[in-house]
């Protein structure tokens, strides 16, 4: 979405009863605001007001209380929230809802679903047994408190007593992509250096069987560090006589290890500041970055969103489309269980084995919250709406996306045919490095096709240009930028203080630049306009141009690569990638597809690039760095602006020739 023109009208109006209902109207009663504006004026510039009244008001159980909310000695780079405060993530998301007296302890946490239809329901009861056998393992196998646990699994239920293991016995959880291939999986356990890693031994896909150990095992040999993998039996291999699995020494199943333990463990109580998580977001400049979370920012951050954004009740079921290895994963498990709500898991693909999946499963379990991206929409809008018609979608109260820009028109196809056109879509963005949302409406706001409403509650966050100058109230495009920190804002990265400096505060004074390009309109509505860096977001997927290219270059037959997003309807953006053969090697469209095959291969499939360009060289800088703006002008036909720095020139002309 290029223009706020096509998006100008406001679509949706909540009734007053619906506003009435909600938990963000009782906040805004108990505190006497009086409305929308005022609720995030007050929010996002009395910090310690809101943040320090939060876990009580939303029950959060603290085992000490905070000496303060937030200590800024050291500067908002590295903020300290909730200073001496003591707590655990599990002990608040698991723990208190599975006592005897606790009245949620035989609520479901879970419904999963497989791609073939199966269903399992966990209780908090079951989920809190399988989550101290979990912690028993790990203490068995001598992981504690600062220990990194690595997490590489399908999507199944025990995803979550494996996340909640982990925080239990103080440990740090490292989630990673199911998706990704050897290297990318590679990268994160070498730079995490965790000696315990869940895997499985696969799941399904489409109908097929896709093996997942295989990939663990080549990450593990590439990586190193990893002694124990407890391997989760999926596909059945571990009882079938016709399966084979490659077994090492360090392999152990699932149900000879975990499902054998004592089902009670003590978790730990750790400081607020302790880290809990350690998220990867790939950045720019190759190496992904390790982004680290802690037990106060993480459990207070999703519960907030949830209960206010997406207005949690009892009896609600949440359903949101994520893998356990990407942030959205642990912040639905996080942000619903925090209350004893009941979330609903998919292993599967979005359109088998038709492209009603989702409706139906909508319709079969009463979700109340369906949460998807926008390329996910747009891939399920193509199949038309036939495939809608049908299914009761009556229990959904509200809609939600994250993960890249809409266009108008798939927003307002979800809005009306998945919504009804009465069920707001909470459109949300912040990302990993937040474990949260910068930007976030509330459900008592109308609502623009394709908006972000505006600044999440306790969300400091500004628009500014390229001299950090505040261009929000002129309606200018500019950085979305936070002007102070929040609880889940990671205080450095795994690797160190540089990088993360360089990375969030380097480009404008005591201001984090999160890297968007954002605008607010003149009735005060937010919007995103995509990333203003070089990382391509494929299906609100990122991965750095680095990671592409590096998996190109590994390629025997390539000598240079450079990697760019450009436009693509159906995933938001696609990767295109520029190739320079090594000399003997002649262009070949099977050439080509291997070289699409091997980046999947290496990196995860959502990331093979859309096409491979063969061309002679590419527009550097005098110091030899490749130009990749001036790569992408080329493909798109785009203004590219200031060519000065350009040292071949010609080569633009080669690259738009490019087959």
């Amino acid at each position: 979405m290029d223009s706020l023109d096509e998006v100008d009208e406001i679509v949706h109006e909540p009734t007053q009863e619906f506003v009435e209902s909600t938990n963000v109207w009782q906040f805004m009663q108990a505190h006497d605001v009086a409305d929308y504006d005022e609720l995030i004026e007050r929010t996002t510039t009395d910090l310690d007001w809101f943040w320090g009244e939060l876990p009580d008001y939303l029950g959060l159980e603290f085992h000490e209380r905070w000496d303060a909310v937030r200590d800024e000695t050291d500067g908002p780079q590295f903020t300290q929230w909730y200073p001496g405060a003591k707590l655990n993530v599990a002990h608040n998301t698991l723990d208190r809802h599975a006592r005897v007296n606790s009245g949620t302890r035989n609520h479901v946490a879970c419904i999963w679903e497989g791609e073939g239809g199966e269903v399992r329901q966990q209780t908090y009861h079951d989920l809190h047994r399988q989550a101290n056998k979990v912690a028993n393992a790990l203490t068995d196998r001598g992981i504690g408190e600062g220990d990194t646990v690595g997490l590489y699994m399908p999507m199944v239920p025990e995803v979550q007593s494996i996340l909640y293991g982990i925080f239990k016995v103080g440990a740090i959880a490292v989630p990673i992509f199911s998706g990704f291939g050897v290297d990318a999986t590679a990268t994160r356990i070498e730079d995490s250096e965790c000696s315990v890693l869940f895997t499985g031994d696969g799941f399904y896909r489409r109908g097929d069987e896709i093996t997942l150990k295989e990939t663990a095992d080549e990450a593990i040999e590439q990586a190193g560090h990893v002694e124990h993998t407890i391997v989760y039996d999926r596909l059945g291999i571990a009882d079938s006589e016709d399966k084979t699995l490659r077994w090492t020494r360090r392999d152990e199943w699932w149900d000879e290890t975990v499902a054998e333990q004592d089902d009670e463990f003590e978790t730990r109580v750790m400081d607020a500041s302790d880290p809990c998580m350690l998220l990867y977001s790939s950045g720019t400049t190759g190496k992904p970055k390790g982004i680290v979370h802690t037990h106060g920012g993480a459990l207070v951050q999703p519960a907030k969103e949830i209960h206010f954004g997406f207005d949690q009740k009892p009896g609600d079921r949440f359903f949101w489309v994520s893998d356990i290895g990407w942030m959205m994963g642990p912040w639905t498990l996080i942000g619903n269980h925090a209350f004893g709500g009941t979330i609903v898991m998919y292993e599967g693909a979005p359109d088998y084995p038709e492209p009603d999946r989702f409706w139906e499963m909508i319709d079969r379990h009463g979700v109340t919250q369906f949460g998807i991206s926008p390329t996910a929409i747009r891939a399920l809008r193509k199949y038309g709406d036939d495939y809608v018609e049908g299914h009761d979608l009556s229990t959904l109260r509200l809609l939600g996306s994250t993960g890249e820009p809409w266009d108008p028109e798939s927003w307002q196809w979800f809005y009306e045919e998945i919504g009804g056109g009465d069920t707001p879509i909470i459109n949300i963005s912040g990302g990993t490095e937040v474990f949260g949302c910068f930007l976030m409406p509330m459900p008592i706001q109308g609502l623009k096709p394709c908006t972000l409403g505006g600044p999440g509650l306790g969300m400091d966050i500004d628009i500014v240009d390229e001299d950090g100058a505040s261009i929000a109230d002129e309606h200018e495009r500019g950085y979305l930028v936070a002007r102070s920190s929040n609880p889940a804002m990671t205080k450095s990265l795994w690797s160190g203080d540089e990088r993360y400096l360089e990375e969030y505060w380097s480009r404008f004074e005591d201001v984090w630049n999160h890297g968007d390009w954002a605008q607010k309109d003149t009735d005060g509505f937010w919007f995103l306009h995509g990333r203003a860096d070089d990382a391509i977001n494929v299906a609100g997927r990122k991965v750095g141009p680095a990671e592409v290219e590096g998996a190109l270059i590994d390629h025997a037959d390539v000598n240079q690569a450079a990697a760019v997003g450009v436009p693509d309807d159906t995933t938001g953006e696609a990767v295109v990638a520029y190739v320079i053969l090594e000399d003997g090697v002649e262009v070949a469209d099977a050439l080509r597809e291997e070289l699409r095959e091997h980046v999947g291969e290496e990196l995860g499939k959502p990331f093979r690039p859309r096409e491979i360009l063969f061309v002679d060289e590419f527009p550097k800088t005098q110091s030899g760095k490749i130009i990749r703006r001036a790569i992408e002008g080329a493909y798109t036909g785009e203004d590219i602006g200031d060519l000065s720095s350009i040292e071949n020139p010609d080569a633009l002309a080669k690259l738009k020739e490019a087959r």
